[in-house]
């Protein structure tokens, strides 16, 4: 999200739920970093990455749970506008934060955080961050986040697509599709069932498990349909992130061979494009299809 949601993590990592300990609640700055927490939490549940990186040291960095580094207010910044541009309605606590001061003008704070929002799992993150007094003010200089381990693999690699779930439809005036996508137990795969139904076939059934995995580390799919064909895909996000792109190698009812390259970009939480290019049986090159949008169907 990043990592699948790159940015998650530096939302994840510093917006507690404020709860002052009894030790520090005469301790002005104690109270001043728990203030900037408060108004950190306040901008994330607006979606206002400004006021967010305003938080931030100038050289601030951010460690996310593979190593990778970020480094610089406007990095942030503009980590975190992608990241609200492709997710609506999160809302973010952080539960049993501390405070402990290393010097009188570097603290330490350490919590878990859970953010939640329409039609996601929550997620789970423990993360370590560095406050640093500024010209009287306390910035972030760095934070450290570590995924709960506690999560499913799986499901640590598929939880941008867990906006999936849900009952879907397409109709157009050649035939239409409906899609319903949950989770299995323990969610480190997602299940989607769909049925195609068109004027001049019969109706095709079948069932596609996406999963994590762990060999090759890339996100897996493998179809099932009704006719007896299967396939099996590679799926990638690509540019805006909203973007999947997924390789697929077909074999059909009587053994032809065909492939594609199918490609999802999520509009929003209710709607989504599908498109099919580079679409081959035995050699033999068909037409692109779509894109056609597909819209979540109100229960």
């Amino acid at each position: 999200m990043f990592r699948s949601l790159v940015v998650y993590g530096i939302v994840l990592a510093i917006c507690p739920r404020v709860r002052a300990e009894p030790s520090q609640t005469a301790n002005p700055d104690a109270a001043a970093i728990r203030q900037a927490i408060a108004s950190y939490v306040d901008a994330f549940n607006r979606a206002d990455a400004a006021a967010m990186a305003a938080h931030w040291a100038e050289d601030g960095e951010w460690i996310n749970p593979d190593g990778v580094r970020f480094r610089g207010r406007q990095a942030l910044k503009k980590e975190l506008e992608a990241y609200f541009r492709e997710t609506t309605g999160q809302h973010l606590e952080v539960e049993d934060p501390s405070i402990r001061f290393l010097a009188p003008s570097v603290a330490i704070e350490e919590g878990t955080a859970v953010v939640t929002g329409p039609d996601l799992p929550e997620d789970v993150s423990h993360y370590v961050a560095v406050h640093i007094k500024e010209n009287g003010k306390w910035k972030l200089g760095s934070v450290r986040e570590t995924i709960d381990r506690t999560q499913p693999a799986g499901y640590r690699h598929l939880k941008s697509l867990a906006w999936l779930v849900g009952s879907w439809v397409e109709q157009d005036a050649e035939s239409a599709i409906h899609l319903t996508c949950y989770w299995t137990k323990n969610r480190n795969f997602l299940t989607r069932s769909f049925k195609v139904q068109s004027p001049d076939s019969e109706p095709l059934e079948g069932t596609q498990v996406i999963g994590w995995d762990p060999a090759d580390k890339v996100v897996r799919s493998w179809l099932f349909d009704s006719a007896g064909g299967f396939a099996e895909g590679t799926w990638k996000q690509k540019g805006n992130r909203k973007r999947w792109v997924i390789r697929s190698l077909q074999t059909l009812t009587h053994g032809e061979k065909a492939s594609s390259i199918n490609i999802i970009t999520r509009l929003d939480n209710d709607s989504f494009t599908w498109q099919s290019t580079g679409r081959e049986i035995d050699g033999r090159l068909l037409p692109d299809r779509g894109p056609i949008t597909v819209v979540r169907q109100n229960e």
